[in-house]
């Protein structure tokens, strides 16, 4: 009797990790915001920005599935990771060298950008409120959306000399770096 208890239990433990390491080899190219990476040089300074790409799926993006004045991961999913191999100056402001949660508060003529140090965790709680806590905050500043070119379909970053930009739906947020 009590080696079946025992094969049992060791068939239940064996169990929970087969489904663990299932669940940790998740695809997540085939989420509905599969993940993407923007990566380039400005003024010798190696970005990478790291996160998941919503859609618009005919939904009112800014003002509706966005909201404004209120904290945005910059994506979906993980909060969307912002890497600089170099101290750089992010709308004139210094931000050293490092890894940094990205976030934004979107508003109708400016916009708040957040640089937090905190970094890895899903982008929002249960109550569907932000991760971003404002005592990690290494950096905000303030830029101002711009009517894009293009429609954008999918939520990207763009990175060019100048810095980097947010573009989705009929928006482009830039931020200069220098």
């Amino acid at each position: 009797m009590k080696k079946m208890i025992n094969a049992k239990l060791v068939l239940t433990v064996l169990a929970l990790l087969v489904t663990t390491l299932l669940w940790s080899q998740e695809d997540k190219s085939k989420r509905p915001s599969p993940p993407a990476t923007a990566t380039g040089t400005v003024n010798g300074a190696t970005i990478t920005i790291d996160y998941s790409s919503p859609a618009v799926k005919g939904r009112k993006i800014w003002g509706g599935l966005v909201p404004y004045d209120k904290v945005w991961r910059a994506g979906a999913n993980e909060a969307t990771l912002f890497t600089t191999s170099e101290d750089i100056l992010v709308e004139g402001k210094k931000l050293p060298a490092g890894k940094y949660s990205l976030y934004a508060i979107p508003g109708e003529k400016n916009w708040v950008i957040i640089f937090n140090s905190k970094t890895g965790q899903w982008g929002v709680k249960d109550d569907e409120s932000t991760t971003e806590e404002p005592a990690n905050d290494v950096l905000r500043v303030t830029v101002k959306p711009e009517k894009s070119s293009a429609f954008n379909e999918r939520m990207k970053f763009v990175i060019d000399a100048k810095g980097f930009a947010l573009e989705w739906e009929n928006l482009r947020i830039p931020v200069s770096i220098k």
